[in-house]
């Protein structure tokens, strides 16, 4: 009864006390496709020692990310995050409450946001950035929707090539709005969604480098956005690459959303991440989120407050800007933290690796027999064709204890056209010895 508290006594008179008949009426607003016909095959209850066991026994299944050789991107990549970084996060100068009402008491928390909102800024080209986001996907869904509130249009173009992860989300956002998607099929060329925009299109969303790692100049999309009135909006899932690469804000994006995990944030099986999401100060009242400013105290000395706050915590709802964004506090700190230890140069130094990292795998990976790198740009991430098809390859490979990369076919199913694809990372964690054992067990599983 340690987790299961209730007994069939209790559910009847909570049910009796809000007028419902049964559990069934109670999920009645819930169409019966969408629910399971019957419980889950699992043991009703087992103790707390049966459970660890149980799973324990599940998790020696898997393949952790340190063990082998790795190089898994397509969104989430394994960076070196320095011990100091989670040394300095659990200091007590920046333990201060998580949502800052009082800033006489929450300096910490509101200056390490002012200086993330500032690196941000600064790292995508753009003139202000948020308080953050929960991740790069959900920053990229609040994007449309606040691109349609500056344009009055309810219409965004998504390119092809854009993560699946981040186009499912925007078009859940979308149609619970009712608003219009348009998506390209992958790997589709710029002048195919230029053509795509008109004037009742909002946005454009793209994303660069893209889901294939293909590296593109964004300036004659958003030429073609602004001279019909939309906006455009660049993703960015992989923030090191910003230390090499133009930033979108040099390309004429208008917003960019992005990813945040690769600095200072672990792999951490998918989350907690850090989403980023930046404008122009044309724009930034109707940028969801919140935003941290720097004053000065009655003395004189220097302090930060919460400037702007217009999600539906703080305000109306139907005032807000958005109803479901939030900050991932300890997520952003970890960020500042690991990008205020790199600097400038840094960071610079750190894409370098990346980049060279990537080259010398995907040179390694070109002379195995039968494969092909696709990519004629990329930072530290392409996209190889193989015989045959990409997840049993990339099955062959974990059984050789690699973990080559994410096949495109688990991306996008049902698509007969990557079904040989495969999305391979490299980052500065990746040693000679590891790009040659790929190109080892590559050979013998072809």
């Amino acid at each position: 009864m340690r987790y299961l508290p209730l007994t069939d006594a209790d559910r009847h008179a909570m049910l009796a006390k809000i007028g419902v008949k049964d559990i069934e009426a109670l999920f009645a607003d819930i169409p019966r496709e969408k629910r399971l016909g019957k419980l889950i095959d699992l043991p009703k209850r087992q103790g707390e020692l049966q459970v660890e066991r149980a799973l324990g026994s599940l998790a020696a299944q898997n393949v952790a990310a340190g063990s082998v050789p790795f190089f898994v991107g397509a969104g989430a990549y394994k960076h070196h995050v320095p011990a100091s970084v989670d040394h300095l996060i659990q200091r007590s100068e920046f333990l201060t409450s998580y949502t800052p009402y009082q800033p006489e008491i929450a300096q910490g928390t509101l200056q390490y946001l002012f200086e993330f909102q500032t690196q941000v800024a600064m790292l995508t080209g753009m003139e202000v950035a948020n308080a953050s986001m929960y991740d790069g996907s959900t920053a990229a869904a609040e994007a449309v929707l606040m691109a349609h509130r500056v344009t009055r249009r309810r219409k965004a173009v998504l390119s092809g090539n854009l993560h699946p992860h981040y186009r499912e989300t925007i078009e859940t956002v979308s149609r619970m709005a009712g608003d219009e998607i348009v998506a390209p099929l992958p790997h589709g060329a710029a002048e195919d969604l230029i053509g795509r925009i008109d004037k009742t299109v909002s946005c454009v969303v793209v994303q660069n480098p893209d889901a294939f790692g293909q590296l593109r100049d964004l300036t004659p999309i958003a030429e073609a956005a602004h001279a019909a009135g939309a906006l455009l909006i660049a993703v960015v899932t992989e923030v090191v690459s910003l230390g090499l690469v133009t930033p979108p804000g040099a390309m004429g994006a208008d917003i960019v959303v992005g990813e945040g995990q690769s600095i200072g944030n672990p792999l951490t099986f998918g989350g907690p991440y850090v989403g980023l999401f930046a404008t122009t100060s044309k724009y930034l009242r109707q940028m969801p989120g919140r935003l941290c400013g720097e004053t000065v105290d009655k003395e004189g000395r220097r302090g930060f407050v919460l400037t702007l706050s217009t999600r539906e915590q703080h305000i109306r709802r139907e005032k807000a800007t958005s109803n479901i964004c939030t900050n991932s506090g300890l997520c952003v700190l970890a960020f500042t933290i690991h990008m205020s230890l790199l600097g400038e140069a840094g960071l610079k130094r750190l894409a370098r690796v990346n980049h060279a990292n990537a080259v010398a795998l995907a040179d390694l990976l070109a002379k195995v027999p039968g494969v092909e790198v696709l990519n004629d740009t990329f930072f530290n991430e392409f996209t190889i064709r193989v015989p045959g098809s990409g997840v049993d390859v990339i099955e062959k490979l974990a059984a050789k204890r690699v973990l080559g990369g994410v096949p495109a076919a688990r991306l996008w199913p049902g698509n007969p056209d990557l079904a040989d694809l495969i999305i391979v990372a490299s980052t500065e964690v990746n040693t000679d010895d590891d790009r040659a054992a790929y190109a080892k067990a590559l050979k013998e599983v072809l």
